[in-house]
């Protein structure tokens, strides 16, 4: 898929250098958070990685759009009882990328959950949220892809299935949260939060591998 098929004005007016985007890792306990951000930030991958404590944190900078920005992605527990810092990690996040492990069907029907606290405590009502099927490297599949995408299309949300252990879907997932979020200046550019933004799009918007836009809710 080619970086420049969305752009904005605003995207294309703005100094970027200095843009820091804030992105969550949210989702259940043991579904490849943590892989999936030490695959994208580092090109690593460890079979055995501990349960994350709390929240950790990782700086990334890339190029999107010709763009060059720096995300900030905070790796959040998805264990129940290391989920006290909640409110504070949220506030403020451009994007959010909800994990579920297409292996374990009880991590798909957990999302509801992790929606609804979304809706609690972000302070962006146009917070970017990004649904993620990972593990797909695995052979006991439980969620079909169709499912994650039926699931997506209903709640708005991006949606991409990945693999950390192969790396497959990994850089594309992130890169397509980023462009959406530089489509919405309102997350991050103050002074275009009350202009209409032009959307130019090419027909390769629709690609199999995901939805590449919000999909529609009909």
């Amino acid at each position: 898929l080619g970086r420049g098929r969305f752009r904005t004005r605003a995207a294309r007016g703005m100094d970027a250098a200095g843009l820091t985007l804030k992105l969550l890792l949210v989702g259940d306990s043991a579904v490849g958070k943590s892989s999936l951000l030490l695959r994208f930030t580092d090109g690593a991958f460890e079979p055995c990685l501990k349960p994350t404590i709390g929240v950790d944190f990782k700086v990334k900078k890339m190029v999107v759009d010709g763009h060059a920005v720096q995300l900030a992605i905070w790796d959040t527990a998805g264990q129940e009882r290391f989920r006290t810092l909640t409110p504070s990690y949220y506030r403020g996040a451009q994007g959010v990328v909800l994990v579920y492990d297409v292996t374990r069907k009880d991590t798909f029907t957990g999302l509801e959950s992790w929606l609804n606290e979304l809706e609690t405590y972000t302070t962006k009502s146009n917070t970017v949220k990004m649904l993620v099927g990972n593990k797909t490297d695995k052979p006991d599949r439980e969620v079909e892809r169709r499912e994650g995408l039926q699931f997506a299309r209903k709640r708005s949300l991006l949606f991409i299935e990945t693999s950390a252990k192969t790396q497959d879907g990994v850089q594309h997932a992130f890169e397509e949260l980023v462009i959406k979020i530089l489509q919405t200046p309102g997350l991050w550019d103050k002074s275009t939060e009350k202009q209409g933004v032009q959307l130019m799009e090419s027909s390769a918007q629709q690609d199999k591998s995901l939805c590449g836009a919000y999909c529609p809710l009909s």
